[in-house]
């Protein structure tokens, strides 16, 4: 058993204030990557600003990562970072002046932290993207500061990241130790623009991250009280967070038990839960939570009498019943809306059957288990 996070975390409701000074430790040009409006409606960006002002940083803005980015947009995020275009320039704010930047900052959910890491590595071993995913190239890396805006993926303290390519309709992640970023500024408050769904699907995959540390075949017994107390977190908040969004406690309690899954499966990596759900986004586009939400209670199945002491145990410590754990991811109303055919079958199965994360189920799964689980998606719709 082993345990190492190199990200230095903090969490508070004024963690910028506090300790953004910290920031001035990785440079003084940055590239910000995020998305067109998380970093502006969570309140990160009126935080951020005057603090790298204050520490004289320069900053350029690529904005351009919408949720599941594709590799192509990668590229272009290393393009901006080495040639610092004039078109991610902020309206009388600081760029950076045309030569390459020291670091990233990175703020959103885990579409813009995964390509935040993404571009550093591509633009610190000048890749190109068919190199992307051969981590036997990645050498260096850019020093990475993260900023989450949601609660789920946990990719503020992971070294994955996991990117779509638009073209073959797939996704995929890749991991190398130079990918942590080094510091993740943690605060609920931007959490709190988060609609209900957004806030059920990336709690659910928090969740997913949590289970799949007792699921994996890396499974780390160093792990468990971080995972029976994130699973707690979500079980006991989720619902109260639904029904109180401007909570701040409940929202603070989610960011929180999201970091736990991210150190969770930044030692144990993630297993079937995860590949099955990846054709369900690319394909019919449902979130990346949400694809994991449907087949949480299947994959559990499949798994249980492999691991049946480790989810006695899970169940043991909540006082609870597996069948009251279903009933709970039951009533938070996950739907699949999509039409499982046999195009889809053909097609995906065998792209389930060759991801990564298969060596790490904890028992063998064959297309037939994958078929059936796809299939029963159909069941529970009609």
């Amino acid at each position: 058993m082993n345990f190492n996070i190199p990200t230095k975390i903090y969490l508070n409701e004024a963690v910028l204030e506090n300790f953004g000074n910290e920031i001035a430790d990785y440079g003084k040009k940055a590239l910000i990557v995020t998305g067109k409006n998380s970093a502006i409606k969570s309140g990160v960006m009126d935080d951020l600003l005057p603090i790298l002002d204050k520490l004289n940083i320069q900053y350029s803005v690529f904005n351009e990562i919408m949720e599941n980015p594709d590799i192509q947009i990668i590229s272009k995020g290393k393009d901006a970072f080495l040639q610092l275009m004039t078109s991610y320039e902020i309206a009388g704010r600081r760029r950076c002046p045309d030569n390459i930047c020291d670091f990233i900052i990175a703020i959103g959910g885990g579409s813009p932290l995964d390509a935040g890491k993404a571009i550093s590595i591509m633009a610190a071993n000048d890749l190109a993207t068919k190199d992307i995913y051969n981590t036997a190239l990645h050498k260096k890396a850019f020093p990475i500061i993260a900023i989450p805006t949601t609660s789920g993926t946990g990719s503020e303290v992971t070294q994955y990241s996991v990117l779509n390519n638009n073209e073959t309709k797939t996704k995929a992640g890749f991991g190398n130790t130079l990918m942590f970023p080094k510091i993740a500024f943690l605060n609920p408050k931007y959490t709190l623009s988060l609609n209900k769904t957004i806030t059920r699907d990336t709690a659910i995959d928090a969740l997913s991250h949590l289970l799949e540390g007792l699921y994996s075949n890396k499974y780390n017994g160093f792990l468990l009280p971080i995972i029976y107390q994130g699973i707690k977190i979500i079980f006991e908040n989720l619902p109260l967070c639904l029904n109180e969004p401007e909570n701040i406690v409940y929202r603070q309690k989610l960011m929180l038990a999201s970091n736990y899954g991210g150190i969770v499966i930044a030692h144990t990596s993630t297993t079937l839960q995860h590949s099955i759900g990846y054709p369900l986004t690319t394909i019919f586009e449902l979130s990346h939570g949400l694809a994991n939400g449907v087949v949480m209670k299947k994959i559990m199945d499949l798994y249980e009498p492999h691991i049946k002491n480790r989810l006695n145990d899970l169940f043991s410590f909540l006082n609870i019943t597996k069948h009251k754990f279903f009933d709970w991811l039951d009533a938070l109303d996950m739907r699949f809306t999509g039409k499982i055919d046999a195009s889809f079958l053909q097609n995906r199965v065998p792209e389930v059957m060759a991801s990564r994360n298969m060596a790490l189920n904890p028992c063998q799964v064959n297309e037939d288990d994958i078929i059936k689980i796809y299939c029963s998606l159909e069941l529970d719709r009609s």
